[in-house]
C-alpha cells in the first residue's frame, strides 16, 4: 500500500512586542501581517497539491485490489486531506479561501470515485456519464455550469486551449475521441492521469492517458475559468 504524506501547517511563531516605558501601544505593521498571512496561504496550497499527487498511484486502476476496499482507501485519505486544510481553527481563512479553486475540484472529483457509469446520468445517486461527472463536479465544487455534453464541453469559447500535454495542468478538461470527434471527457489530475466515467459496467476511475487506449485517443483539452 502507498503511504499518503500528511501535511502539516505549523503553527506561525509571533513574538510580542514589548510595551515602552511611556504606556504607549505600538502595533504590528500592517504589511508584516499580510506577509505572513499570504506565506500561511502559499505553503497550504503547495502541501494540498503534494499531498494529491501522493494520493494517485494509489487512485489507478487496478485489477489486484478490489474496488470496494481501493475506494474505501481513497475516501479516507480525502478526508485526512480536507481535516488538514481547515485552518480555520487557528484562524486563518479557510482552504478554499487560499486559492484553492483547483484543490476543491479535484477533492470533488476524488470523492466520486466508485461511482458507477450510467449513461445520461448527472448525480451520484444515478450514476454518471462521462459529462454528467464533468459537470457535476464544477457545478457542485464552484458553481460552474458546463455545457452537457462533450463536444460542447470542448468547443467551449471561454475555456482556454491547451495546446500539448506538457502544459496540461489539474483541473484542466481533457477530450477523446476519433477522427477529431470528440466523445468523452475526463478531469487532468495530475502526474499524466485524469479521473473519469469510462463507460457502461465501469466506475468512476483515474487512468493514464500518457500510454495505452486512452492516449492513443487523446485529442485536446481545455482549461475552465475559475
Amino acid at each position: 500500500m502507498v503511504s499518503v504524506a500528511q501535511a502539516q501547517t505549523a503553527p506561525t511563531a509571533v513574538e510580542s512586542a514589548s510595551t515602552p516605558a511611556s504606556g504607549d501601544v505600538v502595533e504590528a505593521p500592517a504589511p508584516a501581517a499580510r506577509s505572513v498571512t499570504a506565506s500561511v496561504k502559499e505553503k497550504a496550497a503547495e502541501a494540498a497539491t503534494a499531498t494529491l499527487s501522493a494520493l494517485l498511484p494509489r487512485l489507478a486502476a487496478s485489477d489486484t485490489l478490489p474496488l470496494v476496499d481501493r475506494s474505501a482507501m481513497v475516501a479516507g485519505d480525502i478526508s485526512k486531506l480536507l481535516a488538514a486544510y481547515d485552518l480555520s481553527k487557528e484562524g486563518v481563512v479557510a482552504q478554499e479561501q487560499q486559492g484553492g479553486k483547483v484543490q476543491a475540484v479535484l477533492q470533488r472529483a476524488l470523492a466520486l470515485m466508485g461511482t458507477p457509469y450510467r449513461w445520461g446520468g448527472t448525480s451520484p445517486d444515478s450514476g454518471f456519464d462521462c459529462s454528467g461527472l464533468v459537470g457535476y463536479v464544477f457545478r457542485t465544487a464552484l458553481g460552474i455550469e458546463l455545457p452537457r455534453v462533450s463536444r460542447d464541453m470542448a468547443a467551449k469559447a471561454d475555456a482556454e486551449m491547451v495546446g500539448a500535454r506538457e502544459d496540461l495542468r489539474q483541473g484542466d478538461l481533457v477530450f477523446f475521441g476519433l477522427k477529431g470527434r470528440v466523445n468523452h471527457v475526463g478531469i487532468y489530475v495530475g502526474e499524466g492521469r485524469f479521473l473519469h466515467s469510462p463507460s457502461r459496467g465501469k466506475d468512476v476511475r483515474v487512468d493514464t492517458l500518457l500510454t495505452g487506449y486512452w492516449a492513443n485517443r487523446y485529442l485536446s483539452a481545455r482549461r475552465v475559468a475559475m
